[in-house]
């Protein structure tokens, strides 16, 4: 594929199986991306928790390391220049205290240099059938921010993963300007087969956006089983971009901006989006 023309950008989901070896999954994750570049990508995301998938608390804090010392940020910044793409590194676990992480995406711009970073706002604690049980906010601190970010000539909103059932969030992106929304994640198996391409679907749809989302895919070390199927969304709400398995590899689309322009003239639903209260029964019920 060919390098992005004016209005365009090539986009490239990474997916990966990560494991507990932190080395690994930087090398793992590096071929691909590589690979990619070399297709003609100029804007590549790799999924949530590149650096490592960890179930165990304690054997994760044993691994992973604050910000200055994570060998996979200096990696990706100085691959990011190399290559001269703009890396979106989904996330990676970084160490924020004796006893806290953060769930942290960067984006790296196409001298290496760090455009941004993102802490997930919304934690996954969840309780699914067959006994599937996740505390995420038992190890990971919350952010509080939204992030849109001038890269890869467009504004790109950042999210991870459980963020994607939080439409607020990137209508407030889109509301700002973003043309691309992303979710890179780790989703369950049994959460994916149900809801993840619906979701990212109605991301697009409802805001007129590109929804580029790199995902972890297969049985991990720690035993979880995560759902693949890295999806590239358009505007209009057609998949574009998918692999439909869960295996790692990559996936690319040219993503002509100017469908996200088109998309919001045709159904204008952030224009015509409304302030509004909420009535409760009893102020209903008074009424009448």
């Amino acid at each position: 594929m060919s390098k992005a023309t004016d209005g365009t950008l090539v986009a490239a989901v990474i997916q990966m199986r990560s494991g507990r070896d932190v080395a690994a999954n930087i090398d793992a994750a590096t071929q691909l991306i590589r690979q990619a570049a070399a297709d003609g990508a100029t804007y590549v995301q790799t999924p949530e928790m590149t650096n490592l998938l960890e179930r165990s608390r304690e054997d994760l804090f044993v691994k992973i390391r604050t910000e200055r010392e994570d060998p996979s940020v200096a990696v990706f910044a100085a691959l990011a220049a190399e290559l001269q793409i703009v890396l979106h590194v989904g996330s990676l676990a970084i160490r924020t205290g004796a006893d806290k992480a953060a769930n942290r995406g960067f984006l790296f711009g196409t001298d290496g240099a760090l455009l941004a970073r993102y802490d997930k706002i919304h934690m996954f604690d969840v309780d699914l059938a067959n006994g599937e049980s996740w505390r995420e906010s038992a190890t990971y601190q919350p952010g509080d921010e939204a992030r849109v970010v001038q890269a890869a000539g467009t504004l790109i909103g950042l999210g991870i993963c459980y963020d994607i059932r939080f439409p607020a969030l990137f209508r407030a992106q889109a509301g700002a300007g973003a043309r691309v929304l992303t979710a890179p994640a780790a989703f369950t198996r049994q959460t994916g087969e149900a809801h993840w391409h619906v979701l990212q679907r109605a991301r697009a749809i409802e805001n007129g956006a590109f929804v580029v989302s790199a995902a972890q895919g297969g049985r991990h070390e720690d035993g979880r089983e995560t759902y693949g199927h890295s999806l590239i969304v358009a505007p209009w709400g057609e998949v574009i971009a998918e692999i439909d398995n869960d295996a790692p590899g990559y996936a690319l689309a040219e993503l002509d901006l100017a469908k996200a322009d088109e998309a919001r003239r045709r159904i204008p639903a952030i224009a015509n989006q409304r302030e509004f209260s909420l009535a409760g029964l009893r102020d209903t019920e008074a009424a009448e």
